[in-house]
């Protein structure tokens, strides 16, 4: 990891790691019992990462390296994690869980493409003596941990935020919601958050479940909405992440709108916060990516040397196949031009010239971004 990387993990680390929400659901046991290794093991450990695709910045720029350094700063640099990426194919990634259990990694921490597909690779990596910490998304099958963030929270965040931008059309106004991939457990939870504030408010003109997060499908779809509603009726779009916002912009801007309704967002991408500097999308979801890989990575070597999570997993949830899962909870934080300095900024996820390129320094300028 880099120098402005590493401050950045401290620094997040510092003000959110403390901070885990308790989070409940109805789920049946699955009737499969952690397996506890057979002998403790030292710091010389393999520790299986499994993230799920590269179209979204985040898993390789910061998910991959901070994992990656905290389980070298855990064990002393002795242990070794090898690593693997779905490219968004559940399939794939199955037999990337197979290989990891060929090579008898001593825990496997899993972002799943599909949360009920990867079960079965779940349970194989348990019969197989491996504990699994499911990582930002919560995989089904006998997982041993999880961690993310407050995924219903991230949603309320965003309708908040939506509600506030709309100003007089949050009342009665139509918005078009551009939802995630459903075979991501995640995407229901942010629907969820975000309708709790939306409904009964706006009207929802269109809604979609965008396939596999794609930008260009939801730049599909949001050409669907604007043929379907026209162009000026939409007020605002919720948009489930950055990665779909910049598709929805598109398709907003080839529309011919001269005045761009308010876009949502999640992740603080670099394109989207630059979009935000701009002024076309109105917020993103910044979510404290450090404390989240730090702890994934505490619980796997802490599993992986048969040691009990109870001072690092303050929290449970409950999946739908297995039932108190030990869990870290990290808080989000919603992001607009008002609070750029004080996050991304602040923290180093990003520097003033990464944002402020050419094209955006005449924004960066008016919002004294330095």
């Amino acid at each position: 990891m880099n120098t402005r990387m590493r401050r950045a993990a401290v620094a997040v680390a510092a003000t959110a790691m403390a901070v885990s929400l308790a989070a409940c659901g109805s789920a049946k046991e699955s009737g499969d019992k952690t397996q506890e290794p057979s002998a403790k093991k030292g710091d010389d450990l393999k520790i299986g990462l499994l993230l799920p695709e590269n179209q979204t910045a985040r898993y390789e720029k910061f998910d991959k390296p901070i994992i990656e350094e905290k389980v070298s700063e855990l064990t002393g640099g002795k242990a070794k994690v090898i690593y693997a990426n779905a490219k968004q194919d559940a399939t794939l990634q199955s037999q990337q869980v197979e290989t990891m259990i060929t090579n008898k990694v001593d825990a496997l921490i899993i972002d799943a493409v599909d949360s009920k597909a990867i079960a079965n690779g779940v349970k194989k990596a348990k019969d197989a003596g491996i504990p699994v910490v499911a990582f930002d998304r919560l995989a089904e099958g006998p997982i041993d941990a999880y961690t993310s963030f407050d995924n219903e929270e991230v949603g309320h965040v965003q309708g908040k935020a939506l509600l506030e931008a709309l100003g007089d059309k949050a009342d009665g106004g139509t918005i078009v919601m551009m939802n995630g991939a459903i075979t991501d457990p995640n995407a229901a939870l942010f629907k969820k958050g975000a309708k709790a504030e939306l409904e009964g408010k706006v009207k929802f003109g269109k809604e979609y479940d965008t396939k596999e997060w794609k930008p260009e499908n939801a730049n599909a779809n949001m050409e669907a909405a604007i043929t379907a509603l026209g162009k000026d009726k939409i007020d605002g779009v919720y948009s489930a992440n950055d990665g779909m916002a910049g598709g929805i912009i598109t398709a907003l801007k080839a529309a011919g709108l001269s005045k761009l309704p308010p876009v949502t967002g999640q992740d603080a991408e670099l394109a989207g916060v630059q979009r935000i500097v701009a002024g076309e999308q109105f917020m993103s979801v910044y979510k404290p990516y450090a404390p989240e890989g730090a702890a994934a990575a505490e619980m796997a070597v802490a599993l992986a040397k048969g040691e009990k999570l109870d001072s690092i997993a303050t929290s449970t949830v409950d999946s739908p196949t297995q039932k108190a899962v030990p869990t870290v909870l990290v808080p989000v934080v919603s992001l607009t031009q008002a609070n750029i300095q004080d996050t991304v900024l602040k923290d180093g996820i990003y520097t003033v010239d990464e944002i402020c390129t050419a094209k955006y320094k005449a924004a960066c300028d008016k919002l004294g971004l330095k």
